[in-house]
């Protein structure tokens, strides 16, 4: 029998690679403004505090992924702006239900340490949790050569929120002839990348070589928690939906009561630059609207006497804008008329 030790690291785990990594992680949070000073990065768990100012709080929870946009990331070894998504996917969700992001955390599972790579990751959660007007508390790295292949490695996000139990957005407060009002996108978001990369594959496209679409890929979700929050605040919404995987129709429908129909005016629909790329190679109006958000990251549903007290709340890039209404019919959900793809 050999003499020869066998170990952790010979298997392809590194703990001292992942403790370089917690370390970086603890002097980053240090400087960062804590809601507790219970929490820590590295323990076994994170205490935080559930603000003041909230007298009877729930609970909200919230996770998510990227998806195959972190195949972008890695042809061109740029990962900061999915650290932003990973947020974005989780507290844009929190919202909806009218919650108040309080902390974040996050998951990554990748072949092998590569503390360059991770770090831009954590950069881009942080900067995604400033946003959000939450805090980072912890999470978990975990190395699994057995699992990934070289270079490739996965993330998600756990998201946890408060809400006043008088602010929660429901279902029961949306009434007949509300206005449906959206809010742009910053981009493709976070869904639709497995299409999106089997066209660049079909077409052979090399994004590498391509600035427009290196710039849109790569775009970083919007993350809606400022404007939001403020609009809550001041009771000036009924409701308001997350567009992601499903498009307009498939998440707008989850908000909507029984009894009422949200009729939306595609014709009114504005939509962007790589939308209209997408469309020209070969993707039909039907799955662009079930796949893609088009244009519309999020909607508001509002009483029609709150509509222009609304949009003085967001920057002219985001300004919410109607493309239509509630209605009393028995299907939840009626796209009338067509995008300009043109």
């Amino acid at each position: 029998m050999s003499n020869k030790s066998l170990t952790y690291q010979k298997s392809g785990v590194n703990i001292k690679a992942a403790d370089i990594f917690v370390k970086y992680l603890s002097s980053i949070s240090k400087n960062r403004k804590k809601r507790s000073n219970s929490g820590n990065i590295g323990g076994f768990g994170s205490i935080s505090d559930i603000p003041d100012n909230i007298k009877n709080p729930k609970i909200v929870a919230c996770t998510d992924g990227v998806g195959t946009k972190i195949e972008i990331a890695n042809t061109l070894n740029k990962y900061n702006t999915i650290g932003i998504d990973l947020v974005a996917m989780s507290v844009n969700d929190l919202i909806v239900q009218g919650a108040r992001p309080l902390l974040f955390l996050d998951y990554i599972s990748i072949n092998k340490i590569d503390l360059k790579k991770l770090k831009s990751i954590i950069r881009g959660i942080l900067v995604g949790c400033q946003k959000a007007q939450c805090e980072l508390v912890g999470g978990e790295t975990a190395e699994m050569p057995g699992t990934y292949e070289k270079g490739k490695f996965d993330i998600a996000g756990f998201a946890v929120g408060v809400v006043e139990k008088n602010k929660i957005l429901n279902k029961n407060k949306i009434k007949q002839n509300d206005l449906i009002l959206g809010i742009p996108s910053s981009g493709i978001h976070s869904n639709g990348y497995s299409l999106i990369r089997y066209i660049l594959k079909k077409k052979k496209i090399n994004i590498k070589n391509n600035k427009f679409l290196k710039t849109e890929l790569l775009k970083p979700t919007k993350i809606y928690v400022k404007e939001l929050l403020k609009l809550i605040d001041k009771n000036l919404i009924n409701g308001c939906a997350n567009i992601t995987g499903g498009g307009l129709a498939d998440n707008i429908k989850r908000v909507i009561p029984d009894q009422y129909c949200a009729e939306i005016n595609l014709n009114n629909i504005k939509t962007l630059k790589i939308f209209k790329w997408l469309k020209k190679n070969g993707i039909s109006d039907k799955e662009m609207l079930k796949t893609f958000n088009c244009g519309v990251g999020f909607c508001l549903i509002v009483n029609p006497n709150k509509y222009k007290k609304i949009s003085g709340y967001f920057t002219k890039e985001f300004k919410p804008y109607l493309i239509g209404k509630i209605t009393k019919k028995k299907n939840k959900v009626k796209l009338n008329g067509s995008i300009n793809w043109i």
